[in-house]
């Protein structure tokens, strides 16, 4: 089941008596518990029926007991485990899984298991997937966070273009819970029916509007050389705005889809086999005749050594990320 899918049965009421959240992304977890916390119990039941606990905080057993508690004046008592994936669940392995096999039906078992996977090979994992719900949480791939923005915006009644939506997937990155914080706050700012673009984006999120990874990818795909360096300059006089890594990380994705259109021998499928919008198609048409197979494997290479340089890895000489940066751009560029 999907997210979407598990809230809209929350909302009926279709209840199961655990619920296992789990993986690398956290946004979906949250979303879940949230809504179990919202519509398990009314304001006026939770006092007596709503238990959160903290994994770092909790023996396993208090949350064993916790579910074997009887509701007081409710159809339900909701016991919330956060953090979860610091509860030693070891320690009382027979226990929780022997009420894993026959839960409270009256209690609602939550177990957010954040920042990785719940261990599929141990017994009780088949034993919760059975008796209750068990959801995992993928991380996004960085070319479906653009999409995910697009349906978030249009999701809350706003339109977002795509020129928008990619340069907030290239600042912001694929951690959804801080695109859908920043994304709030950009709504809050314009007004619905008008449609968010790059200067709303700039204006509001704090990407400068000449400066930013976007608009190096385009300097190079150009071969503007005076731009790209300009850009190079502010990236060395704002460097917790524009981390090297973060620079190297995007620029390597960028190349590596250049790569893959030379590979196309059907262009009109280049929207499905780079993972990009049909308004971007333009950008990599231009960027290829600039840099043909040959420059592009090149290309690749030397951003490999120069995340190294980066590092301090295989480096004899300057490691200041500003000189690094531009001595990287000359060489993409000759």
């Amino acid at each position: 089941m999907t997210a979407e899918e598990i809230i809209k049965d929350i909302k009926t009421r279709k209840l199961k008596p655990i619920y296992l959240l789990h993986g690398e992304e956290s946004y979906y977890i949250d979303l879940i518990a949230d809504a179990l916390e919202q519509y398990v119990l009314s304001d006026a039941e939770k006092g007596f029926n709503q238990t959160i606990l903290y994994g770092k905080d909790t023996e396993a057993i208090q949350v064993i007991n916790a579910a074997k508690r009887y509701p007081m004046m409710s159809d339900y008592q909701l016991v919330l485990v956060k953090e979860a994936q610091e509860l030693k669940l070891d320690k009382a392995a027979d226990q929780f899984q022997a009420y894993c096999e026959k839960p409270l039906p009256s209690t609602i078992l939550v177990l957010c298991y954040k920042y990785g996977k719940f261990d599929k090979r141990k017994k009780v994992y088949k034993v919760l997937e059975k008796t209750g719900l068990v959801f995992e949480s993928n991380t996004i791939y960085d070319n479906k966070v653009p999409a995910w923005i697009e349906d978030f915006i249009k999701s809350k009644k706003h339109h977002i273009n795509p020129k928008a939506s990619a340069l907030l997937a290239e600042y912001l990155g694929n951690d959804l819970s801080k695109i859908a914080n920043e994304l709030e706050k950009l709504m809050l700012n314009v007004p619905q029916g008008q449609e968010i673009t790059t200067k709303e984006v700039q204006d509001n999120i704090g990407i400068s509007k000449e400066y930013n990874v976007f608009e190096l990818q385009n300097a190079l795909a150009r071969k503007d050389a005076l731009k790209a360096n300009q850009i190079i300059n502010y990236f060395e006089a704002n460097p917790k705005s524009n981390p090297i890594v973060l620079v190297m990380g995007n620029l390597n994705t960028w190349f590596t889809k250049i790569l893959k259109y030379h590979y196309v021998q059907d262009k009109s499928q280049l929207v499905k086999e780079l993972g990009v919008n049909p308004y971007f198609v333009k950008d990599y048409d231009l960027a290829a005749r600039n840099y043909n197979l040959g420059k592009t494997f090149q290309v690749i290479s030397l951003l490999r050594e120069y995340d190294l340089k980066s590092k301090g890895v295989e480096s004899t000489g300057n490691t200041e990320h500003g000189d690094l940066m531009r001595e990287l751009v000359w060489k993409i560029l000759h």
